[in-house]
């Protein structure tokens, strides 16, 4: 297991049924444990699977729900119908339960014993049409779930039952998501701001203000021996490039760039926050940055966001509390992942025929996750012209990972909420020698054009949370959970087919607004 949800659980609820007598329930019980065995040694699947016996009433099954619901370790039910399993006996549970929901349809033996399969074998292994019924019900109650069919044993079932266990943690962990908020929304941006009541309702996670001024009082406390230290650790882990303003001032900057790090981390580690935002207008400083009585941030606190993003606080820029969350989830449903994960904005376009591509970066904060490998992330110190504190600043500088990744993004729409995914090609970036911050380069699935003129068309922002590790089915089974709207640019999307789909997806919403 990985060693992040190591106290999480999923619980596996075998549906049957007492018409076939105790004896074959009895077996059903020890195909199901031997089942639940046989994945959690798979080595595949993050989280425990638990194993919480056969559901053979309404009243078992509304118990079990009930007390899934109330188990914090429990983040979501696994269902498989080994026998035929009347399904009006789920129907309460089923409106209970308020975690995940999967449903496998598999059976206990691989193959059909040709030469010696009999009624009592018949009776015992009902998974065909026993499955049907339950996802009959399942479907009459509208009850969201993630259906995964074929072989317990398979390589391919088990990954996609790893894939929603990874999603239902990061689900259970956005339920008390703090996302703190060092100033607001900035330039009347729209696309950054929403409804953080809505918000709460259906993602789960909650978003509080915390004024600049308050965040300075931590600042206040940072002892300059902990600075020292974390400046140390800068060296062993960074390329330190010289500063082209001088050596005292680059290590002044970085100093105090450690020292805001420091700061930071404190008040949300004080405030048991998962995420933050911050506003490149609003840095709570008083003075002169180059007097010696100077209190407060003489530069945006871009090397902290990197490294707290890396350390998987989530993060928005400008006041982006909901890119803020969403990187926060996707980094944690990608833990023990190798590949990296970021908040990224897009920066510029270069167009260049087939190869046209999207230059992702930021003014300072992009992840170091994502860094290329073999080659050293560099700390460096360049003057930012931007916002009030037009300072020397130190930031991250490196290139991203060659390779396929997803990007994602959630939108209010007013009415709801809308995820967009779109699957992306990072290539090799030119040299930026007068543009010194970390970036990536992509090409938007299927193409530039198509790409980045269906994410406009759907009212994607201009930041997004990208990953090399995951594929589109992560970000669909977290649509599927929350129940908000899903659309996956791919390399199948036209635009005839992204404007069918906004507006189906339009009428549905409004249809089932108006029914509920």
């Amino acid at each position: 297991m990985i060693k992040a949800f190591e106290n999480l659980e999923l619980w596996w609820i075998t549906g049957a049924q007492l018409l076939y007598g105790g004896e074959t329930v009895k077996i059903v019980d020890g195909h199901s444990q031997e089942m639940v065995d046989g994945l959690n040694k798979s080595g595949i699947i993050p989280i425990k699977v638990v194993y919480k016996g056969t559901a053979n009433s309404d009243k078992e099954v509304a118990s079990i729900m009930m007390a899934a619901n109330n188990e914090e370790k429990c983040v979501g039910v696994i269902t498989w119908m080994h026998t035929f399993s009347p399904a009006k006996m789920w129907i309460h549970g089923l409106q209970m339960l308020h975690k995940p929901l999967l449903h496998l349809h598999t059976q206990y033996n691989q193959e059909i014993p040709w030469d010696t399969m009999d009624m009592d074998f018949m009776n015992l292994n009902q998974s065909a049409h026993g499955d049907r019924e339950f996802g009959h019900i399942c479907s009459r109650l509208r009850k969201p779930r993630k259906v995964v069919v074929g072989y317990w044993k398979e390589k391919k079932t088990q990954e996609h039952i790893a894939v929603w266990a990874r999603v239902a943690a990061a689900v259970a962990d956005a339920k008390d998501m703090l996302i703190i908020r060092f100033g607001d929304q900035m330039n009347n941006v729209a696309v950054t701001d929403g409804d953080k009541v809505s918000a709460e309702q259906v993602l789960g996670y909650h978003v509080d203000y915390c004024c600049v001024s308050e965040l300075m009082e931590y600042w206040k406390q940072v002892a300059p021996a902990d600075v020292d230290a974390l400046v140390e650790e800068y060296h062993k882990l960074y390329k330190i490039v010289p500063c082209e303003a001088g050596e005292e001032i680059g290590k002044k900057k970085i100093w105090n760039a450690a020292r805001a790090e420091l700061a930071i981390r404190a008040c949300l580690k004080a405030k048991g926050a998962k995420g933050f935002t911050t506003n490149f207008d609003d840095l709570g400083s008083w003075g002169d940055p180059d007097a010696d009585d100077f209190v407060g941030f003489d530069q945006i606190p871009g090397l902290a966001s990197q490294r707290l993003m890396a350390e998987g606080y989530g993060f928005g820029a400008e006041g982006d509390w909901k890119s803020a969350a969403l990187y926060r989830t996707l980094w944690y449903m990608t833990q023990g992942m190798p590949t990296g994960c970021s908040f990224l904005e897009d920066y510029t376009l270069n167009f260049d025929g087939e190869n046209s591509s999207l230059l992702q970066s930021h003014m300072l904060e992009v992840c170091p996750l994502i860094a290329v490998d073999d080659e050293p992330v560099r700390l460096e110190v360049h003057h930012l012209g931007i916002g009030i504190r037009k300072q020397q600043t130190a930031r991250l500088v490196f290139n991203s990972k060659v390779g396929d990744g997803v990007t994602a993004t959630v939108v209010d729409m007013g009415n709801r909420f809308r995820l967009i995914v779109n699957d992306v090609h990072c290539i090799k970036p030119k040299p930026l020698p007068k543009l010194p911050v970390a970036n990536a380069l992509w090409i938007p699935q299927p193409n530039f054009e198509i790409g980045a003129g269906s994410w406009i068309l759907a009212g994607g922002t201009h930041h997004s949370c990208f990953s090399y590790d995951i594929t589109p089915e992560y970000w669909e089974d977290y649509a599927e959970m929350l129940d908000i709207e899903y659309l996956h640019i791919d390399k199948d999307s036209t635009f005839e087919s992204v404007k069918r789909d906004l507006r189906i997806n339009e009428v549905y919403y409004m249809l089932n607004k108006a029914l509920r």
